[in-house]
């Protein structure tokens, strides 16, 4: 399944290889895994609990 996906990194991310994530959006979910381990394991979310996740990481 990940091979189809196209992986975002986060905009908060620097260039210096630290602590990165990416994002992307699947047909029912939105993936989140660690830039630096891209055949790794991911987190999944649904549209609303990542939305919320947003919009709160934007009021803070």
């Amino acid at each position: 399944m990940s091979g189809d996906l196209v992986w975002f990194k986060s905009s908060h991310s620097g260039g210096e290889g630290g602590n990165c994530i990416e994002v992307a959006e699947a047909a029912e979910s939105v993936l989140v895994r660690d830039s630096k381990d891209n055949s790794g394991p991911h987190l999944a979310f649904s549209p609303a609990a990542w939305r919320s996740f947003v919009e709160f990481a934007q009021a803070i």
